[in-house]
């Protein structure tokens, strides 16, 4: 198995941040440090991530978390802040499944499954999800709903349709299948409605429901089979 595969699964980090571990120096393999990601690795030969022992786990798990505002979407921060793992109740080695920045709430996913994580967060899949936005300068017009929906500008590109709805005046909901970095803020913002408060309300098939701010449980076999058939089918 090729070593940055080897790290994913391990529950070390999804295996974009693993390759980026390796490149950095981090890894060994038998007390040597190694840079090349397709080294390959049977387990036989200690490897180690900041010289911490790995060893590969056959029971993964997912969580689910109502992340609340304030609270960062790492494992580990620099400046002391509380981050999502600090939330979830298990001796597991957990990291998150993308981020939300620090002042969005809702829906986030944390495992030790690499490989789910890298399939959940691949661009080719692009997994629905979906947050509710209250926006300034509500109601927000059709013609800026319809924008919304077919594509702004941003100073990366422009984002791919979406679906949007306004169940209450100056309250959206976006459906998006991209990952861009503040994305929902950045086109709210573009279009003259520049985001109050934002959280994300589902996740593929999930939803954030039953769940208080902070509060965390562990998915059910049939919940994870559920987001890894989302993660399946590449988008056309």
């Amino acid at each position: 198995m090729r070593l940055g595969k080897y790290l994913a699964h391990a529950g070390v980090a999804s295996r974009r941040a693993a390759e980026t571990m390796i490149a950095g120096g981090r890894v060994t393999v038998g007390g040597e440090i190694v840079r090349d990601p397709a080294r390959d690795v049977d387990g036989s030969i200690p490897v180690a991530v900041d010289d911490q022992p790995i060893e590969l786990r056959t029971d993964h798990a997912v969580y689910i978390l109502n992340k609340p505002k304030g609270v960062v979407s790492t494992a580990k921060d620099t400046h002391g802040r509380p981050t999502v793992v600090d939330l979830v109740e298990t001796d597991r080695r957990l990291y998150p499944v993308g981020r939300l920045d620090a002042d969005t709430t809702g829906l986030l996913l944390l495992t030790d499954d690499g490989e789910l994580a890298n399939l959940l967060m691949h661009p080719r899949y692009e997994v629905p999800k979906t947050y509710r936005a209250k926006v300034v300068n509500g109601p927000v017009n059709a013609h800026v709903l319809h924008t919304l929906r077919t594509g702004v500008e941003l100073d990366d590109g422009r984002t791919a349709p979406a679906i949007v709805t306004q169940p209450r005046p100056g309250i959206v909901e976006l459906t998006i299948r991209e990952g861009r970095k503040h994305q929902v803020r950045r086109m709210c913002e573009t279009v003259g409605h520049p985001v109050i408060w934002l959280e994300r309300i589902s996740f593929g098939p999930l939803q954030l429901k039953g769940l208080k701010p902070g509060d965390a449980r562990r998915l059910k076999a049939y919940e994870v089979d559920s987001l890894r058939s989302a993660g399946m089918i590449p988008r056309r």
